[in-house]
């Protein structure tokens, strides 16, 4: 959602400007005059201004235009003109207007041009931010500005002093580890050991020795006594990753070992006290798994007292050009060499949907980096799947193996064409929908049609 200023002393173009906009996805802040203009300004920024060229009273639209850039450098303008003052409007380019709009005004012509101002105001940003100086690192590995990771930041400082079971819960590549990580180094326990276990990578059968620890012949095998990792974390922090993949059998004993907070040796009678702090994760809905038997009801609930809820990438753009400034230096020193990345470039990433995360965010630019002859990323450098993605986030591949099988099916019924490309529509729509949670208004924009459109076709 952009913040759009609308100056204009005609009420009824103010509101119709209004509407529009704010049915196009936009917050409106509408004022008849100059002097409104700068004091909405003064309260708070907007992200693009939108002024009649004439201005009933006090200062003109070309006087607002010089005033608003000197306070708002980076803010776009879009005047609006009659026929008669084209000489003005060519004027005010001059002067730094990203465009004008003559009335009457068609508002097809008016959306379009406000969503390229818009968007030449995010390449802008993007690359300021890429042209900024230090990244902040938050706890020393994670970068991010955007408001949902704010609250993890808040929420790490505040659990981490206590010694709580924590269940950290998102998609792949969104970093898991790497909050648990900040946990453990926040906490009192960050002088003791820091051990993990990827549940899914150890088969089942060697999962309890690998908590647990063994005896010497315990089972076929184990020549000598070990202690687990349970064990071997004690003091410190075991962190848990894919918990959801732990099985049943090994659940009963892991909880048995949370509650009393010792273990027992696989082969072995006696028990060993341990002083653990367990932080678990997992890309699945471990309430699903719950309800579906699969996870013990006593175990969730034991392990989930404090939850995080990691967001994917696609719910936090504005950190994108950030993480692209982090990865292109990371890159850049282990490359030896210095990189930039085209303006253009920051854009489409931003666009992207990411179903990998942050993980495939800086596989690419890893890439890119390496494909890019003389230090510069551009579009061909990166991934094919991204580079040919228009930031839909689907790889071209896949979406032409997609809509074949469709078409196979399709031709096997005899459905129409009109009837085929309703059918995509409707299925792009509720996969755009997925994507942001539900979000209408972001599910519009991303789709590139009106809210009314979207809500006319959700009713269809």
């Amino acid at each position: 959602m952009a913040r759009i200023l609308v100056v204009d002393d005609e009420p009824n173009v103010l509101k119709v400007l209004e509407a529009l906009l704010v049915q196009d996805g936009n917050e409106v802040v509408a004022v008849a005059s100059a002097e409104e203009a700068l004091d909405a300004l003064a309260g708070q920024p907007c992200d693009l201004m939108i002024s009649d060229l004439r201005l009933g009273r006090g200062m003109d639209g070309l006087e607002l235009l010089h005033e608003a850039r000197t306070r708002a450098p980076h803010m776009p303008t879009v005047m609006i003109t009659a026929y008669g003052t084209i000489e003005v409007a060519v004027q005010a380019m001059k002067e730094g207007a990203f465009d004008f709009i003559r009335k009457p005004f068609r508002m097809e012509e008016l959306l379009e041009t406000v969503r390229n101002a818009l968007r030449h105001r995010r390449i802008a940003t993007d690359q300021a931010v890429l042209d900024a100086g230090e990244i902040e690192l938050h706890f020393g590995s994670l970068v991010g500005e955007s408001e949902p990771m704010k609250r993890i930041y808040g929420m790490i400082e505040r659990i981490a002093k206590t010694d709580t079971t924590v269940l950290i819960q998102g998609e792949s590549g969104t970093g898991k580890e790497l909050i648990a990580k900040a946990i453990h180094t926040q906490s009192r326990r960050v002088d003791g050991p820091w051990v993990a276990l990827n549940c899914a990578a150890i088969p089942a059968p060697l999962l309890e020795s690998e908590m647990f620890g063994h005896a010497a012949g315990a089972f076929t095998g184990a020549t000598q006594s070990r202690n687990g990792l349970f064990l071997a974390a004690n003091g410190g922090t075991l962190f848990l990753d894919e918990i959801s993949a732990m099985d049943l059998a090994i659940q009963g004993k892991f909880l048995r070992a949370l509650q009393e907070r010792r273990v027992r040796r696989v082969g072995e009678n006696t028990y060993l006290p341990v002083d653990v702090r367990v932080v678990a994760a997992t890309n699945e809905s471990l309430a699903a798994k719950k309800d579906s038997g699969e996870f013990r009801e006593d175990l969730f609930y034991r392990i989930s007292v404090i939850p995080i809820d990691l967001p994917p990438l696609r719910h936090r753009p504005e950190d994108v050009p950030l993480l692209v400034r982090y990865f292109c230096r990371q890159q850049s020193e282990a490359q030896n060499r210095a990189l930039s990345i085209e303006p253009e470039v920051v854009a489409l990433l931003t666009e992207y949907a990411w179903p990998g995360n942050v993980r495939e965010l800086e596989n690419a630019i890893a890439c890119a980096a390496a494909l890019s002859e003389d230090g510069v990323i551009r579009r061909e450098n990166l991934p094919p799947n991204i580079a040919g993605s228009g930031g839909a986030g689907d790889t071209a591949t896949d979406h032409g193996k997609t809509l074949f099988t469709a078409m196979d099916r399709a031709s096997g019924r005899g459905k129409s064409l009109r009837e085929f490309l309703r059918e995509k529509e409707r299925e792009y729509m509720r996969a755009v929908l997925l994507r942001t949670g539900g979000n209408r208004i972001k599910a519009a924009q991303l789709l590139g049609i009106s809210r009314a459109t979207l809500y006319r076709k959700l009713e269809e």
